[in-house]
């Protein structure tokens, strides 16, 4: 069943997936970014926020894309692992009645973010465009010489992913979400509008915890990560300083496991 499970994910998803990372994910983002300013050309990307990603699940579609991808027994056991599930508030000794959930995939099991990457699977792509989603982080990036043209690309895609956002009852924090154009002209893309708003505009954004800036210099993304260093080193000081009893094995293993992390993270971009 793993096989026909992973012929059904896209292969821009890299969600929760064997031999697919955050890294591997931002490495295709950054390659098609460093593709398109060698070009010389201007690359404009949407940076979707998805509202409440895995409480959102709408029950009935799931069930119903479930029933297309799984045979009659599997899709039973799914379907009973959903239904007649009901939540109920307490505060301090009074209980409320119980409710029906019909949204949403228990986090922290086994089963909910398979569930949510076979409920998102069949999200529109373009073969003008570049999709990237890691679980709910979404990415969509068009290029082209001409900025407006770049922009058409990526405008059109976001329509068609207003479509598909609607049927399925997916929303997007649209004040979250954010457009910037990668270029290393003075010039930047027309911007784009999803469901009628327009995306925030930036120079810099944030994504799988890479901050990539419009040139792609890296210099926004090595400051913070100074920062945030400098911030643990200063709330480990009594642990790791000189003044610290613990051993340099000891202070060793703090380093490798607090502070090493913190740099060493993507660094092969």
């Amino acid at each position: 069943m793993d096989d026909d499970i992973n012929t059904k994910i896209p292969t821009h998803q890299f969600g929760f997936r064997e031999n697919h990372s955050t890294t591997q994910q931002c490495h295709r983002i950054v390659n098609e970014i460093l593709k398109s300013l060698e070009e010389k050309k201007l690359c404009t990307a949407a940076l979707l926020d998805i509202q409440q990603a895995f409480d959102r699940v709408w029950h009935d579609g799931l069930l119903y894309k479930l029933k297309a991808t799984f045979p009659t027994p599997y899709y039973l056991l799914l379907k009973s692992y959903l239904t007649n599930r009901y939540s109920q508030i307490k505060y301090n000794t009074e209980t409320s009645d119980n409710f029906p959930i019909h949204s949403g995939v228990p986090q922290g099991s086994v089963l909910g973010p398979l569930l949510y990457l076979i409920f998102t699977a069949d999200i529109p792509t373009r073969n003008d465009t570049v999709m990237a989603t890691f679980t709910d982080d979404t990415a969509i990036m068009a290029s082209n010489e001409n900025p407006q043209t770049a922009s058409l690309s990526l405008q059109i895609h976001l329509n068609q992913l207003e479509a598909w956002l609607s049927n399925w009852r997916i929303k997007v924090n649209k004040t979250k979400s954010a457009q910037v154009t990668f270029t290393n002209r003075k010039t930047d893309c027309p911007v784009v509008t999803i469901n009628g708003t327009q995306l925030p505009v930036k120079n810099e954004v944030k994504y799988l915890r890479l901050i990539l800036d419009q040139k792609l210099t890296w210099r926004p993304h090595i400051t913070a990560k100074k920062t945030q260093i400098n911030l643990k080193l200063r709330q480990m000081n009594s642990l790791i300083g000189r003044k610290s009893k613990l051993t340099i094995e000891n202070k060793l293993l703090l380093y490798k496991a607090i502070i090493k992390p913190i740099w060493s993270y993507g660094i092969q971009l």
